[in-house]
């Protein structure tokens, strides 16, 4: 009897190994310091580095920069977190974001506080991604054939998606490694497009810097979705341990070594990005700036399609590396829960399941920018500013008043007031967008 029962474990044992060997984020662990390097770049650099001259407007100098460089410090350190506690269990590995919380919180309750905050951010970012690719692709078509008949943005993000119902068929992230190193290299380009072509044209001959909305009110909303605005700018903890997860690692290599460098430097390109853009493009054109800053730069022409098409090209690597931990959760349900068989079916009508949910929310919302802005606080500044602060008090736990207790607790309280205070900005933004909005227009 004991013979057939411990047949039936090792069997059971056996057929978990051979799913984790498919599931996309388990299944290779060969990849490389500079792989981890490149996907949080393609991660953490959103086309939102775009938008960043007018938060500043919206924020003002002395804010705008405390702003943007504390962000820069506190996600570093949560980050920081997240690649120690990957492996803090000996002989075990916590691959996904979920499992971290289900140590921290316990099996139930660590699912149900991060997995809806994880899949807001990554299925929020895969459509605002639709929506980006698409407007970028309208803009292309737009600045290089001004006189052609205009075409609808639902058609662009059409195309866009098209793209995203092939690639999404690689299986995991090292298959997607060579899409993604384009895409970093896609987002250096046009970051350095952007603030080159502001210091190019030079500070406008009647720029302001004060506060542009006319009334108070207007003001402290704007100011609000601001911080949003730049808070999302850093929201690569959602898909960083899965990326930590294709790393090999040995008790005396352990893979957070390799993950931290990569990391490191992956957080130099992003201030390579964001700060010069944020601070030049305020400088040279003041509250004047458009919320993308292509726009405002509208010559030379040739420029800004190329700088259009590099945002189209990071964009599709970007919504892959968002879109894997999401096929992980989505392959994990139809495999483990319902017994599907791993193989080419599941993951085919899976996936393009999923790439069509996008693209439909994406062509009937366009202005989901704002959404996110509302969303995003909810899952945005918990999962980037403060959850990796709460798992690491409840697993850690450091002497009260100590240094570490007090970083965390700071992380924390400037988290919290991020996630109450840029829904309310967004909010507004959504109630102005939806006045004018007319559906797949």
């Amino acid at each position: 009897m004991a013979y057939q029962v411990d047949n039936v474990q090792i069997e059971e044992k056996a057929r978990e190994k051979s799913i984790d060997d498919w599931l996309p984020i388990t299944s290779s662990r060969k990849a490389k310091w500079w792989y981890s390097a490149f996907h949080n770049v393609t991660a953490l650099v959103g086309a939102g580095v775009l938008s960043l001259p007018y938060a500043m407007a919206q924020l003002g100098w002395g804010p705008g920069i405390a702003v943007l460089i504390l962000s820069w410090v506190i996600t570093l350190y949560t980050l920081w977190q997240m690649v120690q506690m990957h492996e803090m269990v000996p002989g075990k590995r916590f691959d996904r974001y979920h499992e971290l919380g289900q140590q921290a919180f316990g099996d139930k309750l660590g699912l149900w506080i991060i997995v809806p905050q994880q899949l807001t951010v990554e299925v929020g970012v895969n459509i605002v991604y639709m929506v980006t690719g698409g407007k970028s692709l309208k803009k292309f078509h737009d600045v290089l054939c001004p006189d052609c008949k205009s075409i609808k943005l639902t058609y662009f993000i059409m195309i866009f998606g098209s793209v995203h119902f092939v690639l999404s068929q690689l299986p995991n992230f090292n298959s997607i490694s060579g899409v993604s190193l384009a895409a970093a290299v896609m987002s250096l380009s046009y970051s350095t497009v952007a603030w080159g072509a502001s210091v190019h044209r030079g500070k406008q001959a009647n720029v302001e810097y004060g506060y542009k909305s006319s009334s108070t009110a207007g003001g402290v909303f704007n100011f609000l979705s601001a911080l949003g605005d730049v808070s999302f700018a850093y929201a690569g903890h959602n898909v960083a341990l899965e990326i930590q997860a294709t790393i090999p690692s040995s008790p005396e290599k352990p893979s957070r070594k390799p993950m931290w460098k990569g990391v490191v430097v992956a957080y130099i390109v992003v201030a390579l990005c964001y700060f010069p853009v944020a601070f030049l493009g305020y400088w040279a054109f003041g509250n004047g700036v458009a919320d993308n800053i292509l726009i405002t730069l509208n010559k030379p022409r040739w420029l800004i399609a190329t700088a259009n098409i590099m945002v189209v090209i990071h964009v599709i690597g970007s919504y892959q590396i968002y879109a894997m931990p999401v096929f992980d959760m989505i392959e994990t349900v139809l495999v483990k829960k319902l017994h599907f068989p791993p193989g080419l079916a599941v993951r085919l009508i899976g996936r393009s399941a999923y790439v069509a949910f996008t693209m439909f929310v994406g062509m009937t919302f366009p202005f989901f920018g704002g959404l996110l802005g509302f969303f995003g606080g909810f899952a945005f500044a918990p999962t980037t500013y403060f959850l990796p602060c709460v798992i690491w008090l409840s697993v850690h736990k450091p002497r009260r008043f100590s240094l570490s207790w007090i970083i965390n607790w700071i992380c924390i309280l400037l988290g919290v007031l991020l996630m109450i205070l840029s829904p309310i900005g967004g909010l507004r933004q959504i109630i102005m967008d939806a006045k004018s909005y007319e559906f797949y227009s």
